[in-house]
């Protein structure tokens, strides 16, 4: 039996603190250098694609740039038609708010890059229920969380009706989109771009069931792999989809030693470059909303509880709607791992999934974690801005060739080539 074959995308870094800055080694996030030397590098690597995140608005925490912003996300639209220009088979995917566009303009903007690019579009959907972000998209800044995959589904299906359309008249209306007219841009080599979603929510997973094509997981562990994967696609058959019509990718990171020891040191030490002192104490203030800048980083939680009305920092955070709840388990595991302090807490629940060894090792975890279910792959989450690839395409792709289990050439020149899907109709 044929070893399942691994996919691997990988994310440009940039912005908050997975980007080690104080490396030597960091490197411009707005320099089109930098873009064409990680590009290219995946490229080399063979990945599927590259994506970019989304940034519409800078968070402010206490009233301040929040310290792990960046000014600096150069439009999505325009550095992926670059990046087409100087790369022929890596798939270009640009995270897009369904909340705060129009289906109409989001529709040519994509079949633009598919045209232009060969067929090596995709589309990462996003919602937000932000209303922070939301001042500047909307009236009224923001849609209820229950409205926004309804919109979200609306502006699929608006935009889908356009890309298939052949030039047809157009005639949709729906609660949210009125269009009418002829779509200008004829059919894409693709069809349309691919589908990427990432809601983890009950109305996450179903929306990602029904649509998508890649899945961005944020289950990292094996079990955890596992659970996901079974129940996500357990939930396509009711749309009549196949399991294998979605490629489930979670986010992982890297650490390589020539041995064990020194991949375990290196790791260790990235984890801290991305968790300073400071970040440590913005972090907890998320969840306690309170100025928190006279606790020791290195010392313990606080005594007091979160306040769970405080609105200390505005944009999107990574924590749940109950601090206390939050604050409480965050107490537990300190004192189950022998009384961790703030800043090892943090670094301890901030960390992504992580794959540590020598570049055989990696290959053969990541490998293992495949064959055993717990995903189709991974989106790898590099902590140095432009060449956090460089290591791991010189070092593991060839490991996991060797092992059977990662392409040696690109079979197709389009994005759904190179995930195995069916052009739409």
């Amino acid at each position: 039996m044929a070893k399942k074959q691994i996919h691997l995308a990988a994310h440009f870094p940039g912005v908050n603190n997975t980007t080690v800055w104080s490396d030597p080694e960091s490197g411009s996030q707005t320099d089109f250098a930098s873009f064409v030397a990680f590009a290219q590098n995946a490229e080399r690597g063979l990945f599927d694609f590259l994506f970019l995140a989304e940034g519409l608005r800078l968070r402010e925490h206490q009233g301040r740039i929040h310290d792990l912003d960046v000014v600096g996300r150069p439009d999505t639209f325009t550095v992926l038609n670059a990046i087409a220009a100087v790369t022929t088979h890596l798939g270009l995917g640009g995270t897009i708010n369904t909340t705060f566009n129009e289906p109409w303009e989001l529709a040519k903007q994509f079949a633009s890059l598919d045209h232009l690019s060969g067929g090596r579009a995709a589309w990462n959907l996003v919602t937000s229920s932000d209303a922070f972000t939301g001042e500047n998209f909307r009236r009224g800044g923001f849609l209820r969380p229950e409205q926004r995959y309804d919109r979200a589904q609306q502006m699929l299906d608006a935009a889908r009706e356009l890309w298939l359309s052949d030039g047809a008249p157009i005639d949709h209306h729906s609660d949210q989109f009125d269009m009418v007219g002829r779509f200008p841009i004829p059919p894409t080599p693709q069809g349309h771009p691919v589908l990427i979603q990432s809601g983890d929510s009950d109305a996450g997973r179903e929306f990602g069931a029904k649509t998508a094509d890649a899945i961005f997981s944020r289950h990292g562990s094996l079990e955890s792999g596992q659970e996901f994967f079974a129940d996500l696609k357990g939930r396509m058959g009711k749309y009549g989809r196949r399991p294998e019509e979605i490629t489930i990718l979670p986010a992982t990171t890297f650490a390589l030693g020539d041995t064990e020891a020194e991949a375990q040191e290196n790791g260790h030490r990235i984890r801290e470059a991305q968790v300073s002192p400071q970040t440590a104490i913005a972090f907890l203030e998320q969840v306690w909303g309170r100025d928190l800048s006279a606790h020791d980083p290195d010392g313990p939680l606080p005594d007091v509880d979160p306040d769970p009305g405080a609105e200390i920092t505005r944009g999107r955070v990574r924590h749940e709607k109950d601090p206390v709840a939050v604050a409480n388990r965050w107490r537990e595991l300190a004192e189950a791992k022998g009384g961790l302090s703030i800043r090892e807490l943090i670094i301890e629940t901030t960390a992504r999934q992580s794959f540590v060894g020598t570049p055989r090792q990696v290959a053969q975890q990541m490998d293992a974690y495949v064959q055993a279910d717990a995903s189709d792959g991974f989106i790898l989450v590099p902590h140095l801005t432009p060449g956090g690839l460089d290591e791991f395409v010189e070092k593991v792709v060839p490991e996991l060739q060797d092992l059977g289990s990662y392409r040696t050439e690109y079979t197709g020149p389009t994005l759904r080539d190179h995930l195995g899907l069916q052009k739409p109709s």
